[in-house]
């Protein structure tokens, strides 16, 4: 199979675009490269795929069908490494642009071959303006608990079943198409954005098929787990005023005691959704730190040369 090349943001890097909280309509974007995982589809699902801008960045919601877009280097750059890329959005929409592409481009940059996956999420209103009357609605504050308390972030106790066989079937097409793709099956890792921080912990603590070499939960819940023998490394980071940081050091205790090795970064600000990092804020340094991480433990020796 050919490697694909990417070429998502030409119809959307360039649009001048509002950039603030409020909900746009936007057209769905083509996405050439986008590769079905035929993982079936969402019952009783009410509405179609659509997308959206919020902050500038492209979002899509009511995701019926799962894809997987690749992010190749430039010809004689890749090492061999690989990283699935899951963004976020409570499963019930995808932030594409902020933890997706941009993030998948970044790595692809520094010679990782990167894939986003478009999961099945669960339904939202059909209308914009329905959808944006739920998204405004009023939310309790979080409760304030100890690190060591399980975790009481609500989308932990949702049914991922679509998600996790979707997360599934993107590691299974990469080991299948590893030769063709250049990549290492045993240097596969994960790495997710809130909700996909969710689905990146959740595939790691229940999968039976997925042998993450490493992981990458960024702002995602902070609750307490149980660990596995052969938990792959993790970097953790997450901002101190983060609604889902809530003093919680749970999931980094739990791994820490279990002796399986993880760095965590605590960042005094960048609130959630930072992506790539937002103007003037500590978080914006965690990718330098993740891929000198990554670079530390190896998993960016260059791959040997046939």
């Amino acid at each position: 199979m050919k490697k694909i090349l990417v070429a998502i943001f030409t119809c959307l890097a360039f649009q001048t675009i509002a950039q603030d909280g409020t909900i746009y309509p936007l057209e769905t974007p083509k996405e050439p490269n986008a590769i079905p995982l035929n993982t079936g589809l969402v019952k009783d699902q009410p509405a179609p795929e659509t997308w959206f801008r919020q902050w500038g960045d492209p979002m899509a919601r009511n995701i019926s069908s799962a894809t997987l877009t690749p992010f190749f280097p430039e010809k004689g750059k890749a090492n061999g490494s690989v990283v699935i890329v899951a963004p976020g959005g409570g499963y019930r929409w995808l932030s594409m642009g902020n933890e997706g592409w941009e993030v998948a481009e970044a790595l692809a940059k520094k010679g990782i071959t990167a894939f986003v996956l478009k999961y099945r999420l669960f339904p939202t209103p059909e209308k914009l303006e329905d959808f944006t009357a739920w998204m405004n609605r009023p939310r309790p504050a979080p409760v304030k608990t100890d690190s060591a308390a399980k975790n009481t972030n609500p989308m932990a106790q949702m049914d991922l079943s679509n998600q996790l066989q979707d997360a599934e079937a993107a590691y299974a097409m990469i080991v299948k198409n590893a030769a063709a793709w250049g990549v290492d099956t045993k240097r596969i890792g994960m790495i997710g954005f809130s909700a996909g921080a969710g689905l990146t912990m959740h595939a790691t603590l229940n999968s039976q098929t997925m042998k993450l070499a490493f992981i990458g939960p960024i702002y995602g819940g902070m609750g307490a787990v149980k660990v596995p023998k052969d938990a792959p490394p993790m970097f953790s980071a997450i901002a101190s005023d983060d609604f889902l940081f809530n003093a919680q050091f749970g999931v980094i205790d739990s791994w820490f005691k279990a002796g399986r090795p993880v760095e965590f970064h605590l960042y005094q600000n960048g609130g959630h959704g930072f992506g790539l990092g937002n103007p003037n804020r500590t978080s914006n340094k965690w990718f330098d730190a993740f891929i000198h991480w990554l670079d530390v433990n190896k998993f960016l020796v260059a791959a040997k040369a046939e």
